[in-house]
């Protein structure tokens, strides 16, 4: 379905032609946008709330900054929709997140106007704070740095570092604070309380007109009158709202709080603030999914609805005549419930993901007992710590991909002291539409190489359940790795077991050839088998269920009885579970052939799971190829 942009929409194909229109045509080109971020989402599908907030934002900068030479940097980029429907990618946007079409986020090799490739929140002010300091070390003073960032993103402990930096390094920096309350769940913390203070104190809101005018007129006059000012300024916000303002005691001009949604007055302030030297932040007042009537009522939900009728709203859900198998953060967030009634000991932590991790179940069931943290990944692993050496048994949900940014506190705070912390790894392996920035492709290799850490991966919902319990009564450190998506398990509610740590399963007997996976994507494997069975091909199967520790007596079973094995699993091949696997047979004097399936070392863009894994070759038609492969006489094969 060909989406047809509005009358002024369909002329802009660049910021240059968006400067061709007059100030007083901006309101309509935003409407124009609005309605065409609207239309493609409901049809293709996407992230949706976040672009809606920042429409005027979006048009006010690419109208007064000179991108791409000015350097704009979005982050985490739920909200750059607009600016890539303005920066020549609209006819194309209707492959948002399809495989092989344009990234659902900014990425520097799609295009010029993209400053710096996102995805993981609380980036954007350490680069475009490093983008002005290389202007400043060029003696380039004219170009314009502006970092984007939401409350959300703020609260990530990166964020504060880039402003304490940003403080003293006298550079040529903007930064919009994009305040809606809202990262993809309500914001949570101090800072939210302090934004909220600053937005709702009516006599601040009053002066800070006046002073706006004032500053314009004496910063003519130069530095002493700008000094001046500057400190009449910061006395009566302190005064004002009670306690020192925040931004300004790390030495960043405070501008704000203003309407996100009056393009016209955005376009005016920011004008304004290109005139100011050094660094400056803006706060921005908008509305997540402003323009839409239910995404401004139920934020979360409408972050990324999936594709709906605009209409009437309907999210279009498949309908199925048989029972389901539920999602693996759902049985995990309900299992988490069942185990926390029986141990008092047990918490849930998750930073800034409850919805997504099904975290929200123990946050409802026991608000007491269960932990958002913010967008604060490292906080989230240290603080399960200190919980753990109190007794506490701390699940700390995170997804694969942000457990990279808390590496260091999963070393030195958890493992190096072996605390029983156990970390639930939600979206591992390929994350789909979300792309390369989202894969959790990597924990496999950075996990296994920690001392005291078990790694685990669960092939199905029960043994997910089984995993959770086993962690439960463990005494350490302990990590449970599962994929995005659904199980294979409609009938998932069995009662749990413990699990040996490091003890694998024979899924299926066989012959010539062994099958070792690792978590869900062995229900591939199954398949496989089944297909080969048809040909008269009987490879064996081990679900081994541990990459740490391995299972000795099952891998002596395997490469004592096989000469050909194939390893699988949806994580990176470099240092993974095929790479323990070589490591055991080595070190255990055996030979045998082995072939590895997962992920090469390579930069996999977005798409299905299924598209993913069938490009590496693990999907069921590739494993089954690997098998005949192995399987085929010597002289076949030539």
């Amino acid at each position: 379905m060909l989406i047809e942009p509005g009358k002024l929409l369909a002329q802009i194909n660049s910021p240059a032609d968006l400067k061709q229109f007059r100030k007083d045509q901006l309101v309509q080109i935003c409407e124009e946008l609005r309605q065409y971020i609207i239309d493609s989402v409901s049809v293709y599908g996407g992230h949706f709330g976040a672009s809606l907030g920042v429409v005027e934002l979006t048009v006010a900068l690419h109208y007064v900054l000179n991108t791409p030479s000015d350097q704009l940097v979005w982050d985490v980029g739920h909200q750059a929709y607009g600016h890539k429907i303005l920066t020549g990618r609209r006819d194309k946007f209707y492959t948002n997140r399809l495989y092989k079409g344009i990234s659902g986020f900014p990425k520097r090799k799609e295009s010029e106007y993209d400053a710096f490739g996102v995805g993981h929140s609380s980036t954007s002010i350490s680069a475009a704070l490093g983008m002005a300091m290389a202007s400043k070390y060029k003696g380039d003073g004219l170009k314009q740095h502006v970092a984007v960032i939401g409350d959300g993103s703020m609260t990530g402990g990166m964020a504060f570092e880039a402003m304490n930096h940003a403080g003293v390094s006298d550079t040529n920096m903007i930064i919009v604070l994009n305040d809606n309350c809202m990262s993809i769940d309500p914001n949570v913390g101090a800072l939210r309380d302090y934004l909220t203070d600053i937005t709702t104190s009516q006599t601040y809101n009053r002066f800070k007109d006046d002073l706006w005018r004032i500053l314009g007129k004496f910063s003519k006059f130069g530095s002493s009158a700008q000094e001046v000012i500057s400190k009449v300024e910061g006395a009566v916000k302190s005064a004002l709202l009670h306690q020192s303002n925040l931004f300004e005691s790390l030495n960043l001009r405070y501008f704000g709080p203003v309407d996100g949604h009056d393009v016209n007055h955005l376009v005016e302030v920011m004008n304004d603030l290109k005139k100011i030297p050094g660094p400056k932040i803006l706060h921005c007042l908008t509305v997540k999914g402003k323009g839409y009537d239910l995404a401004e009522k139920d934020q979360t939900k409408w972050h990324a609805p999936g594709k709906f009728d605009k209409i009437t709203g309907e999210i279009a859900k498949k309908v199925y005549d048989t029972p389901q198998p539920p999602k693996y953060q759902d049985v995990f967030g309900h299992t988490l419930v069942e185990l926390a009634e029986e141990n008092d000991k047990i918490l849930g932590i998750t930073p800034a993901m409850p919805s997504g991790s099904s975290m929200n179940i123990m946050m409802k069931a026991m608000p007491d007992r269960a932990f958002d943290v913010g967008i604060a990944e490292q906080h989230a692993v240290t603080f399960s710590a200190g919980l753990a050496t109190q007794g506490m048994k701390p699940f700390c949900n995170i997804y694969s991909t942000f457990m990279q940014r808390a590496y260091d506190q999963v070393v030195h705070d958890v493992c190096l002291q072996n605390l029983p912390v156990v970390f639930c790894l939600d979206r591992a392996g390929f994350a789909g539409a979300d792309g390369p920035t989202h894969h959790g492709a990597y924990d496999l290799a950075y996990f296994r190489c920690i001392p005291n850490l078990v790694v685990a991966a669960p092939m199905n919902e029960e043994e997910l359940r089984n995993m959770m319990y086993s962690a439960s009564v463990y005494d350490g450190p302990y990590s449970i790795r599962y994929p995005r998506g659904q199980g294979v398990m409609p009938d998932w509610r069995k009662p749990m077991r413990e699990i040996a740590a490091g003890q694998g399963r024979i899924v299926r007997e066989g012959d010539d050839v062994a099958i070792l996976t690792l978590g869900h994507i062995g229900n591939y494997a199954v398949d496989s088998c089944d297909m080969l069975a048809k040909e008269g091909l009987n490879p064996a199967h081990y679900d081994m269920r541990f990459v740490k520790p391995l299972d000795d007596e099952l891998l002596h079973e395997v490469f004592g009885k096989f000469k050909k094995v194939i390893t699988l699993e949806d994580g990176c091949l470099m240092g993974g579970f095929g790479s323990a696997v070589l490591e055991w047979m080595m070190d255990h004097d055996y030979q045998a052939q082995v072939k590895r399936l997962g992920i090469p070392d390579a930069v996999i863009e977005h798409g299905t799971q299924l598209e993913l894994h069938r490009e590496c070759g693990m999907d069921p038609d590739g494993i089954a190829a690997a098998v005949r492969t192995l399987a085929a006489p010597v002289s076949a094969k030539h």
